[in-house]
């Protein structure tokens, strides 16, 4: 359902869900009581999910504040990869 933004006469501003077939032009205010108007604002078109939100945030902070290393990554066990003697694969690309 659309969110739709609604603004009083008091000065109130709050958002309402509405079906877009039954979204009123004027409703109660749900702070003060008062008549509220239905505001225009702009659609949110996106289709992206909060996951592509977090990594547009975190790709836009890396650009202007990467993060350092202090000392090497610690040594663990190390797990060989599997080799593969297919030629098919030779053709795909190297990770």
């Amino acid at each position: 359902m659309p969110n739709y933004s609604f603004r009083c006469v008091e000065g109130c501003a709050f958002d309402a869900m509405y079906s877009m077939s039954e979204v009123p032009r004027q409703t109660a205010c749900t702070k003060c009581g008062a008549t509220a108007t239905r505001a225009i604002t702009a659609p949110h078109l996106s289709a992206a999910g909060s996951s592509a939100y977090g990594l547009l945030e975190r790709s836009s902070r890396s650009a202007h504040d990467p993060q350092t290393v202090d000392r090497l990554p610690a040594r663990g066990a190390a797990s060989r990869q599997p080799v593969t003697r297919n030629p098919l694969h030779a053709k795909l690309p190297k990770p």
